[in-house]
């Protein structure tokens, strides 16, 4: 299991100044090579090498493995681009957006974080110091802060690359880790969690997660957002990019607060978690103008990816299911009926009379469902 711990930097000005100017060489290096990828159509690493390695190398006083990591930013950066291309993520054929991706190449900003291996980036990790290359030389003795967890996880399990990273005026090394993957444990049953916007999370034990004060904070930003930008003034540009993360960092830190207590309530009770699939669900939905934003800012993917990464560490089942008429069916009977849901927190079945709330229902339906995927995918 790979994961990623980020520490932060404590540079002297010196060193910080060292820092930003070896960000920018190496951005500016990159953006070079993605004009001649996309001029000569050569996207592979090893193709882009032969055209620009000593180019980039000598042009811009890059090291040899610096000159390397940026080519290899380059290409894996047109990997990524042709992928979502190919999914059809940047529009159909055809489209001004999907026009505007083929036909530009990849610009990259000049504090874009940069990959480092270890023949240019060594941990020492009891003195909480780093050595790293830079442009002026190699910086010796660069402090670093991390909790004790943190320390323990890089001492026995980091290996590979480290993304040097320059965010709100503070400096970020994020390490790659390898850890050995627990044995998942066979499930007794499954915890249903059905994902939604007024309750971000609902489990089939009638545990409700209220979406009301994440719904209002991103309100508040919203209308924040508003008038400052409406204001077009220094101060009112000045705040804007103060508090230009602040909803994503109270986003994140909620699904994260979320995600523990689902699977700890799971590992606890030796319990898998089944989670709904819903890949794809915003291209599927259509609603009235005033209601996408509340659909385009609904994290359920990133509170899925934590409760995946989360099970995986502590050994706990998970499994994906169709979520398909989870709402509408009855969790008791079985009947589907759209007359089931009369309003949005209330299920009360047609058939037998059974009723609940309309998210527990639901949550029980995915846990029912959940049961029968893994005993298939685990059939004997």
């Amino acid at each position: 299991m790979r994961l990623v711990v980020q520490v932060k930097l404590l540079p002297t000005p010196e060193q910080g100044a060292a820092l930003e100017a070896t960000l920018r060489a190496v951005n500016t290096a990159a953006c070079h090579v993605s004009r001649q990828a996309h001029e000569q159509r050569t996207f592979r690493n090893y193709d882009l090498r032969k055209h620009t390695y000593t180019q980039i190398k000598d042009g811009y006083g890059l090291a040899a493995q610096a000159a390397q990591h940026v080519i290899k930013k380059v290409a894996d950066a047109y990997a990524t681009l042709h992928a979502n291309i190919r999914a059809g993520n940047l529009g159909k054929v055809g489209s001004a957006r999907r026009v505007r991706a083929e036909s530009t190449s990849i610009a990259f900003r000049a504090d874009a974080a940069q990959p480092f291996d270890d023949r240019c980036l060594s941990w020492q990790i009891a003195a909480r110091t780093v050595s790293i290359w830079s442009v002026t030389g190699r910086l010796k003795n660069l402090r670093f802060t991390a909790s004790a967890e943190q320390l323990k996880t890089l001492s026995a399990h980091r290996k590979g690359e480290s993304d040097l990273l320059y965010r709100d005026g503070m400096w970020f090394l994020i390490a790659t880790c390898d850890m050995p993957d627990p044995r998942i444990k066979d499930p007794d049953a499954f915890l249903g969690v059905d994902l939604g916007i007024v309750n971000i999370a609902t489990t089939s034990t009638g545990s409700r997660h209220c979406g009301k004060g994440l719904n209002a904070v991103r309100h508040r930003q919203r209308e924040l957002r508003r008038r400052l930008q409406a204001k077009r003034t220094k101060s009112a540009k000045r705040l804007l990019k103060k508090r230009r993360r602040a909803e994503a960092r109270f986003a994140a830190n909620t699904n994260h607060v979320i995600a523990k207590q689902i699977v700890t309530e799971a590992e606890r009770t030796g319990n898998g978690i089944a989670l709904e699939d819903l890949h794809g669900i915003r291209d599927r939905v259509r609603l009235r103008k005033p209601q996408r934003v509340t659909l385009h800012t609904w994290s359920f993917h990133q509170l899925g990816r934590f409760i995946a990464y989360k099970a995986a560490r502590t050994g706990v089942a998970l499994v994906h299911v169709d979520p398909a008429y989870t709402s509408q069916g009855c969790s008791a009977c079985g009947h589907v009926d759209k007359r089931n849901r009369p309003n949005q927190e209330t299920f009360r079945c047609t058939s037998c009379g059974f009723a609940e709330h309309a998210d527990v229902n639901a949550a029980r339906n995915i846990a029912a469902r959940g049961v029968t995927d893994w005993a298939v995918s685990h059939a004997a």
